[in-house]
C-alpha cells in the first residue's frame, strides 16, 4: 500500500481545537463556545465533536468555561487509514512531536475504532506509541524515553477509513469540577446536570427545585451557572504542566474568571431528597463549589413536594431501577408524578429517565423530549412547559425575587432563552368525575364506620370497615386496633391513565384516613390482582412495619407494609373462635399454617399438642413468634407445639400421628420450586383430604377452607371418609359485603 501523506497541524497558532461531548449535547457546547466569542461547528458525521479554531487563549478559556463539554483536544493530524498499519506509523512519525513534548514526556495512547477494517484497538495504540517514540528518540538522539515528566495523552480516532490524531489538553474529564469529593450512588455527571439546567427555562430569579437531588449536582450546577462561576476554576488541566504552555496566560484567565463571579443568588435554589446521608454529601459539595449560600437542601419525600411561588422549574433525575427487579419498586413513584406536579400548576417540569414508557405511565405527552445519555444509560429528557409568566413578572411588581440579568457577563447572557411555553398547566389534578366518586366513597365509608362503631365495645378491635360497598371504588379496607389502615385495591378496568389512577387512588386513601382518624403514615395501600402462583405471599417491600393486633385475648404480629396480606386473615375471625371452642385437650394439626393464628387459638384453648406445617420458612418463623408472643415459646411449650417445614401432601404421606382437630386452609394455586408438583386446590383437594382422613381419629373434625370463588368440593370422593357440612355462611363475619370471600366446610371423620 502506498504511503499516505498526513495533513499536519503545528504548535504555531491558530490551532484546530475539538470540544468533545456526549451525544445530544453538541448544540449546547456550540452555543457555549459562541458565548465565549468563539465560532464553532459540529461535523455532521462525527457525533460528539465540536470544532473551533483558536490560540492558547481560546484553549484555556474553553477548558475553564465549558460546562457541557467532556475534553478539549488539539488536532495534530488527519489522514486516510484503510487496512494497513504502515500508513498509520508513517503519519504518526510525521507529526513534529518534539514541538509539543519534552524528551521525558510521559505518553499515554488511547484509540477507538468505528466501522473500520482495523478493529484491534490495542494494535492501534501500539503503532501510535511506536511512531511517537521513534520520532522523539530520533530528534532527541536518545535510545529510550524516560517518561518521568509531564503527562500527555494522545488519542487516535478511526471512523471508517479516516483517522484523526489529537492531543488531550484537559487531562481528567471536564465534568470533574473539583467540588465532588465523596462518591454517591449513581451520580449524575456535572456536565449532564448543567445541560439539564441550560435546556430548561430556568434563569436567576426563578425558583428551581430538584426533588431527587441526591448529592446535589443539579442545584449546584444551576447555582454555578447563575452566579457565573467558571466550572474549571477549582481544578488543574493537563496542558498547564507542558513546557510550551503559557503559564502567565493561565493565571490571567483564572483571575478574570474570579472577577466575573456574581453575588449570591437572591432566589435560593432547593434540593430535596429522602436520604439524609445524601443530603449531607450535597451540602458538603455545595460548600466546596462555593455555592452553599445559594441552595437550601431539605429532607423530603417527592410526594410532599409543594411551593407557593409561581413560574418555577422542577428539574429532576428520578431513580431508574435499572438493576433486575428494581424497576417495579419505583412504579408507584412514577405513577405519583403527575399528581404531585399538578400542585405546581404554573411551573415547568423537566425529568430525565431511562423509562421508555414514561409518557404512558404519567398519561401525558411531553412538550419536548431529547435523547441523552446518563453515563452509558440511554435516557430521554422529558420537558413539560407551564404557562408563560406575564411580561415583566420577574422585573417588578410580582412580589417575588427579581433576577439581576444585566449583571451577567457576556458568557452567561442569554443562556436560557425563553421558549414558547404552554398556555395551560403542564399537569392537572382530579377530574370532576374523580371528585364525585371520592365524595360518594367518603359518604359510604362514613356510614359504614358509624355502623361498625359498636365493634370495639364488643371486643372486636380489627375488622373490615369497607368492602367494595360503593362499586365504583373497588377497595377492601381493614381497620386494625383503631390505629392502622390496610387498603387493598381490586383490579378493575377504567379509562384513567396509570398516573391519573394513582392520583385518584391517593386521594381516596387520604380521604379514608381523614374519615377514620388515621394519620397518612399509618395507611398502607396494596393492589390485589388476579392471583397466580404464590403471588398472595410474595414480598412487595422490605419496610418491616410490624404492629400488634389483638383478638380474643391473643396477640398477633401483623406486617402492614411488606406483603399483600398482613399475616392475619380477618375473615376467619369466627372460624378461629370455633377452633378455640373445640381445641381443649385435643391434638391439633394446622396444614398450610401461614403465620400460625389458628395454632395460637388452639394452644390458648388448651390443646394437648399442636403441629403446624408450611413450606415457607419465613411464615413458620412468623408463626413461632406469634406463639411466643402468646406465652408458648418456652422450651416445654416448644416440645408440645411443633413447626414442620414441608409440603402438606408430602407430610401426610409420611406422617404416622393421629389428630383430633385440623385446620386446612390451602392457597388456590402454587408453582413453588419447592413443590414436586404444582398445587391446584380444585384439582388436588380430594387427594389432600383423603390423605388427611387417614391421620384423623374417628369423629375428628377438619375445618377445610379456601378462597377460590369457583371452587366445588368433591363430595362424591370425600363422603366415604367424612360427614360433610358447608358452614361458609356461619364463618364469614357480618361486616363483609362479599359473602364469598372464603368457603368453609366442617368435615367429621367417619368411624372405621
Amino acid at each position: 500500500m502506498s504511503h499516505s501523506s498526513a495533513e499536519q497541524v503545528f504548535p504555531q497558532e491558530p490551532m484546530t481545537l475539538i470540544a468533545t461531548t456526549t451525544m445530544g449535547l453538541e448544540q449546547l457546547v456550540t452555543r457555549e463556545l459562541r458565548q465565549l466569542g468563539v465560532p464553532a461547528r459540529s461535523a455532521a458525521d462525527e457525533t460528539g465533536r465540536i470544532y473551533f479554531s483558536g490560540s492558547w487563549r481560546e484553549l484555556i478559556r474553553a477548558n475553564l468555561w465549558l460546562r457541557t463539554a467532556g475534553r478539549i483536544l488539539i488536532e495534530l493530524a488527519r489522514f486516510q487509514l484503510r487496512d494497513d498499519f504502515a500508513p498509520l506509523f508513517d503519519a504518526v512519525d510525521a507529526v513534529p512531536w518534539e514541538e509539543w513534548m519534552p524528551p521525558n514526556a510521559e505518553i499515554t495512547v488511547e484509540a477507538r475504532s468505528v466501522r473500520s477494517t482495523i478493529t484491534s484497538v490495542p494494535a492501534l495504540q501500539r503503532v501510535v506509541k511506536k511512531g511517537i517514540v521513534n520520532r522523539l528518540t530520533r530528534h532527541w538522539h536518545l535510545t529510550r524515553l524516560a517518561e518521568d515528566g509531564p503527562a500527555y495523552t494522545v488519542e487516535l480516532a478511526v471512523r471508517g477509513d479516516r483517522a484523526v490524531l489529537t492531543l488531550d489538553t484537559s487531562g481528567a474529564g471536564l465534568h470533574r469540577r473539583g467540588y465532588r469529593k465523596i462518591n454517591a450512588p449513581s451520580p449524575l455527571r456535572e456536565t449532564l446536570a448543567s445541560a439539564l439546567v441550560q435546556l430548561s427555562v430556568w434563569r436567576p430569579g426563578r425558583v428551581l427545585i430538584d426533588p431527587f437531588c441526591a448529592s446535589g449536582t443539579i442545584p449546584i450546577e444551576a447555582a454555578m451557572l447563575g452566579r457565573n462561576i467558571a466550572p474549571g476554576l477549582k481544578r488543574t488541566f493537563a496542558a498547564e504542566n507542558w513546557p510550551i504552555s503559557p503559564k502567565t496566560l493561565w493565571e490571567q484567565q483564572r483571575a478574570k474568571a474570579r472577577e466575573a463571579i456574581l453575588p449570591p443568588l437572591e432566589t435560593k435554589l432547593i434540593g430535596c431528597d429522602i436520604d439524609a446521608g445524601l443530603l449531607r454529601t450535597a451540602r458538603f459539595h455545595a460548600q466546596n463549589a462555593g455555592v452553599a449560600d445559594d441552595i437550601v437542601f431539605r429532607q423530603a419525600d417527592f410526594r410532599d413536594l409543594t411551593d407557593s411561588r409561581r413560574y418555577g422549574c422542577v428539574i429532576g433525575n428520578p431513580p431508574y431501577g435499572d438493576r433486575v427487579g428494581e424497576k417495579e419498586e419505583y412504579r408507584p413513584l412514577y405513577e405519583s408524578i403527575p399528581g404531585v406536579l399538578a400542585k405546581l400548576p404554573t411551573w415547568s417540569h423537566y425529568l430525565i429517565t431511562s423509562w421508555n414508557d414514561f409518557e404512558s405511565i404519567i398519561g401525558r405527552k411531553a412538550d419536548r423530549r431529547r435523547k441523552l445519555y446518563n453515563g452509558r444509560i440511554e435516557c430521554t429528557y422529558f420537558q413539560f412547559l407551564g404557562p408563560r409568566p406575564p411580561k415583566g413578572f420577574f422585573d417588578a411588581g410580582s412580589g417575588e425575587e427579581t433576577p439581576q440579568e444585566e449583571a451577567l457577563p457576556r458568557q452567561s447572557q442569554g443562556q436560557n432563552p425563553e421558549p414558547p411555553e404552554a398556555a395551560a398547566a403542564a399537569f392537572t389534578g382530579l377530574s370532576q368525575r374523580d371528585t364525585r366518586q371520592i365524595d360518594q366513597f367518603a359518604r359510604c365509608l362514613s356510614n359504614r364506620a358509624k355502623h361498625l362503631s359498636r365493634y370495639p365495645k364488643r371486643g372486636i378491635t380489627s375488622y373490615r370497615v369497607y368492602d367494595r360497598d360503593f362499586p365504583e371504588v373497588p377497595l377492601a379496607i381493614d381497620l386494625f386496633e383503631g390505629q392502622w389502615l390496610h387498603l387493598a385495591e381490586y383490579e378493575r378496568p377504567d379509562q384513567r391513565s396509570a398516573a391519573a389512577h394513582r392520583l385518584w387512588l391517593d386521594a381516596l386513601v387520604q380521604r379514608a384516613g381523614e374519615i377514620l382518624g388515621i394519620p397518612p403514615e399509618n395507611c398502607f395501600i396494596k393492589r390485589r390482582t388476579r392471583q397466580k402462583g404464590k403471588s398472595q405471599y410474595e414480598k412487595l417491600s422490605s419496610d418491616g412495619t410490624f404492629v400488634e393486633v389483638h383478638e380474643n385475648g391473643l396477640t398477633f404480629l401483623c406486617n402492614m407494609s411488606d406483603y399483600l396480606d398482613v399475616g392475619l386473615f380477618l375473615d376467619h375471625r369466627i372460624t378461629r373462635s370455633m377452633v378455640s371452642r373445640m381445641a381443649g385437650g385435643k391434638s391439633f394439626l394446622n396444614l398450610f399454617c401461614y403465620t400460625g393464628s389458628f395454632t395460637c387459638a388452639a394452644a390458648a384453648a388448651g390443646a394437648a399438642r399442636t403441629v403446624s406445617v408450611d413450606l415457607s420458612s419465613t411464615y413458620l418463623d412468623w408463626a413461632e413468634k406469634n406463639m411466643a408472643k402468646n406465652g408458648f415459646g418456652t422450651a416445654d411449650q416448644r416440645h408440645r407445639h411443633r413447626f414442620i417445614r414441608d409440603d402438606a401432601i408430602e407430610y401426610l404421606s409420611r406422617c404416622r400421628e393421629t389428630f383430633d382437630l385440623c385446620v386446612c386452609d390451602p392457597p388456590t394455586y402454587s408453582n413453588s420450586k419447592k413443590l414436586s408438583e404444582d398445587w391446584d386446590v380444585q384439582k388436588r383437594h380430594a387427594e389432600l383430604l383423603i390423605l388427611l382422613a387417614k391421620r384423623m381419629a374417628p369423629g375428628g373434625t377438619v375445618f377445610f377452607s379456601n378462597n377460590f370463588r369457583r371452587f366445588k368440593l368433591d363430595c362424591e370422593a370425600l363422603e366415604p371418609f367424612y360427614t360433610i357440612r358447608d358452614i361458609s355462611s356461619q364463618t364469614v363475619p357480618e361486616e363483609y359485603r362479599n359473602r364469598r370471600i372464603h368457603s368453609c366446610w366442617r368435615l367429621m371423620r367417619r368411624g372405621e
